[in-house]
């Protein structure tokens, strides 16, 4: 088992970075959560979990340990594959998950792309117990918002299975409507919240 890779970014983007450990490169997919902590670090340490499955071996990396429990929890539900965690953890950042389960806020996840009303309360239902007996930062801000650059928001969002046209529409939309937007985490969380 791999707890941790450290060493330089060879790569980065919203979906994914490149560590480069004496010449050979680590590809270890990431939220957007993550990526917003280390959008700024030339070198970064990420706690990991290796999946292991019949035609691949994907590595998934967390900036903090709240991050990565809340993955492996979310992984436990049935339904809960890496990729749908991993969404959910692009959409809402880690306290915004707790207090969606703790209070009981099913429709916080029937936002994200591959949950529907019954896995979102099976989420709830699962973790709920679990959740309630770590800290919780609680917060009403429940929100899906976050941006970039278009071409790599772009990118991101077909990394995470969404078609090019659909998302293309959407950033455009969303610039237009909000040419404030600078940042890809901002740009992204929005177009997740319209393309879901």
């Amino acid at each position: 088992m791999i707890a941790y890779i450290k060493g330089p970014l060879s790569f980065k983007s919203p979906t994914n970075v490149i560590i480069d450990i004496n010449g050979v490169g680590y590809h270890i997919n990431i939220s957007l959560f993550t990526y917003s902590k280390l959008e700024q670090l030339e070198e970064v340490k990420l706690l990991t979990h290796l999946m292991i499955k019949e035609d691949s071996h994907s590595l998934y990396g967390f900036f903090d340990e709240t991050e990565k429990n809340l993955f492996l929890q979310l992984i436990s539900v049935s339904g809960i594959g890496a990729t749908t965690a991993q969404l959910v953890l692009s959409a809402l950042n880690p306290d915004q998950v707790k207090t969606a389960i703790i209070q009981d806020q099913d429709s916080t996840f029937s936002k994200v792309k591959g949950i529907g009303p019954k896995t979102a309360k099976r989420i709830i239902l699962d973790l709920k117990d679990k959740i309630s007996k770590e800290p919780v930062n609680l917060t009403t801000n429940l929100g899906v918002a976050n941006n970039t650059i278009k071409e790599e928001a772009l990118f991101a969002l077909l990394a995470l299975g969404f078609l090019r046209p659909a998302a293309n529409q959407v950033l455009q939309k969303i610039l237009q409507e909000e040419p404030d937007v600078k940042s890809v985490e901002v740009l992204i969380k929005k177009a997740l919240s319209r393309l879901s």
